[in-house]
């Protein structure tokens, strides 16, 4: 879709703000805990390595306490969070006629170098997460809402990193 063409049938960004304020009052409310997903795929992955080698899971410091021994690894509730955002997605995006298949990308770079650049994007931005103990979810919106210092920078971190690279890979948009 071109930028300048117009969209329809999206939320108005600041009542979408709005509500996702509310969704994170209530989450807090009722688990005592904030939105994220880096610890739910922790967990999945966590679950996912303990089908192939159970061992290695017990003896990791990081793991353990997610998956080993008797512990069950999707048997919490950013797990289910996780599952929700996903189905809920998909749902509000077929429901508004928008659910297909397409590779978003300027004239100038294949959908496969999109697609590779998207998941070595995605590999820095799980490292990144498992570095700044959580993800942007978890540290900008939780953690700024409890004014976390740390989460502050986080985000001043993120939005430098994203004006510090906006210029150069620009070109492979237009």
């Amino acid at each position: 879709m071109n930028p300048s063409e117009k969209t329809s049938g999206y939320w108005n960004p600041y009542a979408a703000g709005v509500v996702l304020g509310l969704v994170l009052f209530a989450s807090i409310f009722a688990t005592g805990s904030g939105l994220g997903a880096s610890g739910g795929l922790a967990r999945i992955v966590a679950f996912c390595e303990r089908q192939v080698t159970p061992q290695r899971v017990d003896r990791n410091p990081y793991l353990a306490p997610m998956a080993g021994g008797e512990n069950q690894a999707l048997q919490h509730r950013i797990v289910w969070m996780i599952l929700g955002a996903v189905v809920g997605g998909a749902t509000s995006g077929w429901l508004a006629g928008r659910m297909k298949l397409e590779t978003f990308r300027g004239p100038a770079v294949s959908p496969r170098l999109r697609w590779g650049l998207a998941l070595l994007g995605g590999a820095f931005m799980g490292y990144g997460a498992g570095l700044a103990r959580g993800c942007t979810s978890g540290q900008a919106l939780s953690g700024g809402a409890v004014l976390a210092v740390g989460s502050w920078v986080f985000m001043m971190m993120v939005f430098a990193g994203g004006y510090a690279l906006a210029y150069p890979l620009r070109r492979l948009w237009n």
